[in-house]
């Protein structure tokens, strides 16, 4: 049995309420989609995650060309295991887009929304 609880969520405008809402459900989805997944394994979502975080890729350039790709080296045992149960296969390399992404930049104070979400989950 699963008791879903959304305290109040506060957005300006109504389609911002709903796709906020939509977003948490679909995190709970998934979340719920790797509990079923990983019950074999002993180990939390949250830990899975951080294992599954160890998968990295390293850029291959062809020496006098301008082609270049990522290479996914191979996981370790446990994330191999991990994508396994989900049914996931990683592909050997991905194509190198040139794209620079800063993740650490700090959001203005008037993007921010104050957000109150519990979700009350019972198994």
């Amino acid at each position: 049995m699963v008791n879903l609880e959304v305290r109040p969520v506060y957005v300006r405008k109504e389609e911002s309420t709903r796709g906020h809402v939509f977003v948490v459900m679909l995190a709970y989805l998934i979340i719920r989609r790797l509990c079923e997944a990983w019950a074999g394994f002993d180990l939390t979502v949250e830990g899975g995650l951080e294992q599954l975080a160890t998968i990295c890729s390293m850029e291959v350039t062809v020496k006098g060309h301008n082609a270049r790709c990522q290479k996914i080296p191979r996981p370790r045992q446990q994330s191999r295991e991990l994508l396994e149960a989900l049914q996931i296969k990683l592909p050997e390399a991905l194509p190198s887009r040139n794209v620079r992404v800063v993740t650490r930049k700090k959001l203005p104070d008037r993007h921010k929304s104050q957000l109150s979400i519990r979700l009350f989950l019972i198994f």
